[in-house]
């Protein structure tokens, strides 16, 4: 078994891009501003905090800019959107994204369809989704980038083989299993997409040799979920309490990793696996945005 440290390749993405944004100013001038991260934060939302404060941590470790709006978690709708409007007309700005989950007075596709598709590096528009569907240059949502890349920078080989995907969200299960399917170098996978009406879920699981546990359900994929030799890569987050913890709680993922690894030939922790490639996919396609790649 072998874990796939996604925290270190997130560490040398990061040195890649670092370089990247030093070589560009070099080319234009020491004085033109940095690639620009926005992020709107409605409520007080432990983890969400904590994931934003990671973005501007990540952002500024490869040197650029970021700004975080907070919002009390009773905002208007029209007053979030106010916002949104104001930052799409920002030209200082490159990319925004809305921290999710929003307060259920909030439409979270409304709030969504309000980012201008070209600062939308969060790749949830549907502008934004329809041109990755389509083959088209676009923004990738942030994790299944991430997941994309563990697999390339793992040398993990994916032509041929057959990929199953526990959990169909717009986030992360459905445009992961369009990235695997297309016709395109670290793809090329048979994909079968499973979620909570699959019937038959262990069986189907277990002719996988690509595993990829995204249902939002703690250490629900067991070992009888898989095969020997297959590549299980979690992308589950759940805070479990635990008072010898500092913190009060340890993170746990969608698969029982101690009875699981060892059947693997390969396997991404929780934490250290796929969070840390999330954000690096946010920081690629910020970096894509200054550039104006995407959309020229």
């Amino acid at each position: 078994m072998k874990l796939i440290d996604g925290k270190n390749i997130a560490i040398q993405i990061k040195e890649e891009i670092a370089a990247e944004i030093r070589s560009l100013q070099d080319i234009q001038d020491i004085n033109v501003r940095r690639p620009h991260l926005a992020a709107i934060l409605v409520g007080n939302n432990p983890a969400s905090e904590t994931y934003v404060a990671n973005k501007e941590k990540a952002c500024a470790e490869v040197g650029m800019s970021s700004s975080v709006y907070k919002m009390s978690e009773d905002v208007s709708e029209k007053e979030l959107l106010e916002n949104i409007d104001f930052i799409n007309h920002d030209e200082e700005i490159d990319g925004l994204i809305v921290q999710l989950p929003l307060p259920e007075h909030i439409s979270v596709n409304k709030i969504i369809a309000s980012i201008n598709p070209k600062k939308d590096v969060d790749g949830f528009h549907p502008v934004n989704v329809g041109r990755m569907v389509l083959g088209q240059p676009a923004y990738i949502s942030a994790t299944p980038l991430g997941i994309s890349l563990l697999l390339e920078r793992s040398g993990i080989p994916t032509a041929g083989k057959h990929c199953v995907i526990v959990g169909r969200s717009n986030i992360v299960g459905t445009p992961m299993s369009i990235l695997l399917s297309r016709n395109a170098k670290n793809a090329n996978c048979t994909v079968t997409l499973c979620h909570s009406k699959t019937k038959n879920l262990s069986e189907i699981c277990r002719t996988a040799d690509i595993l990829i546990a995204a249902i939002g359900k703690c250490e629900m994929i067991t070992a009888q979920y898989v095969k020997k030799g297959v590549t299980v890569i979690d992308v589950g987050m759940h805070r479990v309490e635990d008072n010898t913890k500092k913190s009060g709680f340890r993170l746990k993922g969608d698969v029982l990793f101690e009875e699981v690894s060892p059947l693997c030939e390969y396997i991404t922790p929780v934490p250290g696996g796929v969070g840390p490639m999330t954000i690096i996919g946010l920081i690629i396609n910020t970096l894509k945005a200054y550039k104006q790649e995407i959309y020229k």
